[in-house]
């Protein structure tokens, strides 16, 4: 199975598995849809929390959108070491493929300091992009 997209920044990984959503998308209607699912493990000696996000969004004309919010699916989770979080969210296009990257705003619980992690860049591809070079 294909691990997905990954990045580690201070012991912390983050790992990114992107699924196409046909039955929610309309290609004649320049609507693709995508779910992705994300993985946060955290292999520091840090209790950790994750307060924020921000999110960069292209689309294949390189139309980019920036999405910041609190936590992830309404949940700020703490992480103590050795634990996992996991949460599936989705994003729609108006092209049929682009990508995502970001970074997670998390604090280390026990010093009461900030720091931002690493989400990996991943494509957003469906079988309904044009893959010919001009």
């Amino acid at each position: 199975m294909n691990p997905g997209f990954q990045a580690t920044t201070a012991g912390i990984t983050v790992t990114v598995r992107v699924f196409y959503l046909a039955d929610q998308s309309d290609p004649e209607a320049a609507r693709f849809a995508w779910a992705y699912r994300v993985t946060i493990t955290n292999a520091s000696p840090l209790t950790v929390q994750l307060l924020r996000r921000t999110w960069h969004i292209t689309d294949a004309h390189g139309r980019s959108q920036h999405v910041h919010g609190e936590g992830v699916i309404g949940e700020t989770p703490v992480l103590e070491p050795g634990e996992t979080f996991e949460y599936t969210s989705g994003t729609p296009l108006s092209t049929p493929s682009g990508f995502m990257t970001g970074q997670y705003h998390m604090l280390a619980v026990d010093e009461d300091r900030q720091f931002d992690i690493e989400i990996p860049a991943f494509s957003l591809d469906s079988p309904h992009q044009n893959t010919r070079v001009h």
